[in-house]
């Protein structure tokens, strides 16, 4: 390769000459060649990967099964005269022949996938419609079409259509748990008989299905453990409110509208009402997060349809409330980061929409730190529900209270699936000890009263 330089020469605005240079490269032919040689060679690995790509589409492994019999049993058999490798690899043959006009023409289909609700609870099952229409001006063959539903695949076989016909299926997606379940992208899918090639085309469309954990009716939030519609007395003390405190002496500054004149009169003394400082009633509810805290699957799935009952009838109530969690933190920053999320209460279907996304971890933190970040992110917090599993020590269950305010109501709702159903007082906390999600009802009447 050679190169030339040439030069010009401006003036500045200062008068200064200033030279700059051009280059101009000159290629020799063993240069030229080299750089067509590699942009060649780039364009065949492209096309090759794509070939690739299409091909292992296309073949399954039945079909490379049948490759390799006709590339290498049938070219053995031949030369050492075998007739068994011979009459394997001409079958092998026939198959991949068979096989090729199965994937002729296109797949002119119309798929489409209904499903009558998009929120379901536990334990239930959805019954879907999938319909699939030949579009074409010609008979489709038989084919296939493939529905995942969530990390499952449902096959159902399409038979011959003629142009114009529809052919519908009714698809049974089973919500045994709770969770989340995406339905689809849809795949039809031609192949032959023995399954040895196929063809597929994908559709975009994906439904999602909430599977909404189980809920059990409870006592309303409007008696019990919150008595009063308007808020709760606290324990500071004020001058002016609505809960009646004591009767103290008079001082400067005090309304004359609370003098209380029957004491007035007695002592001599004026004598004024005090009153205890009435707040709004606000619940939170506290759902254990990390898997140490529940012994079984079993406990998480009953306590999170514990938070739930809960949160929607506090929801119905018209109550203040904050469902939280722990949210998951990477194993690298365990030490220094802390998270809590909370739940969407806007309505009941966002609060159980959300509650169908929580899961255990051991990447989160214990409901101690839970509870400390949110009585610091609420300060006007009235009731607190800590739901756990059986495995918390109930010293820890002991400790709670000096998370809180001392004004702040503390319940303790432990899941354990193997306990009798049962109320009791653990120094400031009540605990109760639900065994199946019915009782929880029944419990929470007898804790309130």
């Amino acid at each position: 390769m050679t190169v030339d330089s040439t030069a010009t020469t401006g003036s500045t605005a200062t008068g200064t000459a200033t030279r700059t240079h051009f280059l101009s490269e000159q290629y020799s032919a063993r240069t030229r060649f080299a750089v067509w040689a590699v942009r060649s060679w780039r364009e065949v690995q492209a096309a090759a990967s794509a070939a690739w790509s299409q091909v292992s589409g296309t073949v399954t492994p039945v079909g490379w099964l049948a490759i390799v019999c006709v590339l290498v049993l049938l070219p053995l058999g031949l030369v050492l005269g075998w007739a068994e490798f011979i009459v394997v690899g001409i079958a092998a043959a026939a198959i991949l022949v068979i096989a090729v006009p199965f994937l002729a023409g296109t797949l002119a289909y119309r798929v489409g996938f209904t499903l009558p609700v998009e929120r379901v609870v536990a334990g239930s099952e959805v019954r879907g419609t999938l319909t699939i229409t030949n579009e074409s001006r010609r008979i489709e063959l038989p084919s296939r079409v493939d529905v995942p539903v969530g990390s499952g695949l449902t096959d159902v076989w399409i038979p011959l259509l003629r142009p114009g016909h529809t052919h519908g299926e009714e698809l049974i997606v089973p919500a045994l748990r709770r969770g989340i379940i995406d339905i689809g992208p849809v795949t039809t899918v031609r192949t032959d008989p023995l399954g040895a090639l196929k063809r597929e085309a994908a559709w975009d469309e994906v439904h999602r299905l909430y599977v909404h954990p189980r809920t059990a009716p409870v006592p309303s939030m409007s008696s019990g453990f919150v008595r009063d519609l308007e808020g709760t007395p606290s324990r500071d003390i004020v001058a002016e409110d609505i809960a009646f405190h004591q009767i103290r002496e008079y001082q400067p500054g005090d309304g004359r509208r609370h003098v209380h004149w029957k004491s007035t009169a007695k002592t001599g003394l004026l004598m004024v009402r005090q009153f205890e400082e009435t707040r709004r009633a606000r619940l939170a509810i506290v759902l254990a997060m990390h898997e140490d805290e529940f012994a079984s699957d079993d406990e998480y799935e009953l306590a999170v349809s514990i938070a739930g009952s809960l949160g929607v009838r506090a929801v119905r109530d018209g109550r203040r409330i904050a469902v939280v969690a722990s949210d998951e933190i990477l194993g690298v920053a365990k030490r220094s980061v802390r998270a809590i999320r909370s739940l969407a209460v806007t309505t009941p279907t966002t609060l159980l929409d959300d509650l169908a996304t929580v899961e255990r971890s051991s990447a989160t933190m214990p409901f101690e730190e839970v509870c400390t970040m949110s009585a610091k992110a609420m300060s006007d917090l009235s009731i607190v529900f800590v739901v756990c599993g059986s495995s918390v020590d109930r010293a820890r269950l002991r400790e709670l209270p000096l998370r809180f305010e001392a004004a702040v109501h503390i319940v303790a709702v432990v899941a354990d699936p193997g306990a009798r159903p049962s109320y009791r007082r653990l120094g400031e906390v009540g605990v109760l000890t639900v065994p199946v999600l019915e009782d929880f009802g029944m419990l929470l009447r007898k804790a309130a009263s």
